[in-house]
């Protein structure tokens, strides 16, 4: 039987808290953590209706029962989030960025023509959710609690317009390493990503179904990933598929820039970048040609590649393939740029450090 708790509130609204009775947690095994199979005691939940956000509530984490005819089933509305907690030494929780991916979330929603969510709302919903699962925070180096915020539509019509209803869930899953090994990455020479005026800069669902079938087919072939190029004459590097990508030429950390609203603006992407300029380190963002990257490895002046994402934080980038050759990168040591600033975003997030740039929450 579950255990319902006091209400809380959250803008203005009040949230009812059902607790599971027998917590989960005792049955996982903390050093041995799949990405995304395992899911914590309980999740958040609201609907929009009537033009307001209502009832919200927390609930054990199960199934949703909804009709086969949900909006976001057949015209592809939802959008989702990714963030991911902490744990101190001393037991904290905290939480990197949450209102930069709050914001970010409302930036994909006004583009899918779906409502705002409010931030207080947000972020009561977050502080809650995670004060009573704290217990699915791993301690474990390289582990963290993963947070997914979803949104999508729940109007039952078949009909192509924007819905006038919606769902919006918070769920979370203990983690480990996205990429536990350093990645392989072939570059896209024929497939879109995304195009100017498309839906790129957005966390929108349908992005991620669209890539899957190219990734699948550079699966196939021995990487980890592709490397995305620009719609018109792939010419231009983008992202790659799970993250933002960054490139060491010489001294210099080179990405492609957010100007034309196809590349995904991310929260560790821009947190990398802020930590290099404090270094002194040269940054610029720009068009990278793909001409421009095979000189770089034929030449030996790339020294390092590598992504950028919350999933994956920052990936070592070992090979790059291209036109049926595999470009092999030198071997990262303590000293190459990312293992640095991969260092040091650590310390940030598990509260070794102090934060001089107001990135960390505390639960």
């Amino acid at each position: 039987m579950d255990i319902t708790d006091t209400s809380h509130v959250a803008n203005g609204l009040e949230m009812d808290i059902i607790k599971t009775e027998v917590s989960r947690v005792s049955s996982v095994d903390f050093n041995n953590i799949p990405f995304g199979k395992i899911f914590s005691d309980h999740m958040f939940m609201v609907d929009y209706k009537d033009g307001k956000w209502l009832h919200p509530q927390i609930r054990p984490y199960g199934n949703l029962e909804m009709s086969p005819a949900i909006s976001a089933l057949h015209y592809g509305q939802a959008i989702f989030e990714g963030l991911k907690a902490y744990r101190r030494e001393d037991g904290r929780i905290l939480v990197f960025r949450p209102l930069d991916n709050f914001n970010r979330m409302n930036r994909s929603a006004e583009r899918m023509c779906m409502p705002d969510f409010p931030e207080d709302l947000f972020m009561g919903a977050l502080d809650t959710l995670l004060s009573l699962d704290k217990d699915w925070v791993p301690s474990a180096e390289g582990c963290s609690l993963y947070i997914r915020p979803v949104m999508f539509a729940t109007t039952a019509e078949i009909k192509v317009k924007s819905a006038e209803e919606y769902k919006f869930v918070i769920l979370t899953c203990p983690v480990g390493p996205y990429y536990p090994e350093p990645v392989r990455v072939l570059i896209q020479q024929k497939f879109t990503r995304a195009c100017e005026g498309g839906v790129g800069y957005a966390k929108a669902a349908g992005n991620y179904g669209a890539a899957l079938y190219p990734a699948k087919l550079a699966q196939d072939k021995g990487y980890h990933q592709l490397i995305w190029t620009d719609a018109k004459e792939h010419k231009y590097i983008e992202e790659s598929g799970t993250m933002n990508i960054v490139f060491r030429l010489g001294d210099t950390l080179v990405t492609p820039p957010l100007d034309f609203n196809t590349i995904l603006p991310g929260i560790t992407r821009d947190s990398v970048l802020t930590l290099a300029r404090s270094r002194g380190i040269q940054i610029e963002e720009r068009s990278v040609t793909v001409d421009e990257i095979v000189d770089a490895c034929k030449s030996g002046l790339l020294l390092e590649a590598f992504g950028a994402g919350t999933a994956a934080t920052i990936a070592h980038i070992e090979v790059i393939g291209y036109n049926g050759t595999d470009y092999q990168l030198p071997e990262v040591t303590d000293q190459s740029f990312s293992s640095i600033l991969l260092d040091e975003l650590t310390s940030l997030r598990i509260g070794k450090k102090e934060d001089p740039y107001g990135w960390v929450y505390e639960i």
